[in-house]
């Protein structure tokens, strides 16, 4: 193939047109297989799914504990509000407002270029940026699903002597659980998606590496291509493991 690939490119550089399969095979050979670039493209998703793994932790951590404020302060008694966890929910509420309320590239450049300017980690920065940004809208998905069960099982709880943190985890979050967990599976999908956005800020993932070679060939069609079917098989993957997990669960409470 690459005795194929060097006649045909000396066929180019004298001025022969090639005909459709000879320039099929050309421009696939250069952007995949030249110089084992499709390396290039495996490392990149290696990146990949390491920023998506790290912002997908940050992300349900810190929604998790936003939604838990913001839920505890909603369900205090009108006149014994805790004015500590009060600062906290408006804390909280600054931040869920701020991050929705701004593009997700403005958010990058700023860490990037202001927060964190004297990084030259640009990948662990896009992970962090990702992770802050998808904790805004996990926490407004987890509260959601806190708020919608039934607030007797709170009050059942604490009657029973448990305090509100155990409460919390041993009776609330295992019943939202299963009613957020289409929601979260879908900004999940978001994120792995949203990864390709820190080639903006120097990120090295798989964007990145598709540029790389673009860069190299004048040649966007394959990059591009390979990178989107890339994408897809991932997503693809992702949503069958979600899909299996759901059914579980169902089969559990069938149990």
């Amino acid at each position: 193939m690459e005795a194929q690939f060097e006649a045909l490119s000396e066929l180019v550089k004298n001025g022969q047109k090639l005909n459709f399969g000879q320039d099929f095979f050309v421009k696939f050979y250069q952007a995949f297989l030249y110089s084992d670039r499709w390396q290039q493209y495996i490392k990149g998703v290696g990146t990949t799914l390491l920023v998506t793994a790290i912002a997908l932790v940050l992300g349900v951590v810190l929604g998790a504990i936003v939604a838990m404020i913001r839920v505890g302060y909603a369900q205090q008694k009108p006149h014994h509000r805790n004015p500590i966890l009060g600062i906290f929910n408006a804390v909280a509420q600054v931040y869920v407002t701020v991050i929705r309320g701004t593009p997700m590239m403005v958010q990058l450049l700023i860490m990037s270029m202001v927060i964190f300017a004297s990084s030259r980690n640009f990948t662990m920065v896009g992970a962090l940026a990702l992770g802050i940004n998808s904790g805004a809208y996990v926490s407004e998905i987890i509260r959601g699903g806190l708020m919608a069960v039934d607030p007797g099982q709170m009050e059942a709880g604490r009657s029973l002597g448990l305090n509100y943190m155990t409460t919390m985890f041993e009776i609330i979050i295992p019943q939202a659980i299963r009613s957020i967990l289409p929601a979260l599976g879908n900004e999940f999908i978001m994120l792995l998606k949203d990864s390709s956005l820190i080639t903006v800020i120097g990120g090295k993932e798989l964007l990145y590496a598709a540029q790389g070679i673009m860069n190299r060939t004048y040649e966007p069609m394959f990059p591009l291509l390979g990178v989107a079917a890339t994408y897809l098989v991932l997503v693809m993957l992702f949503s069958a493991l979600l899909a299996k997990f759901e059914r579980r669960l169902a089969q559990s409470d069938r149990r």
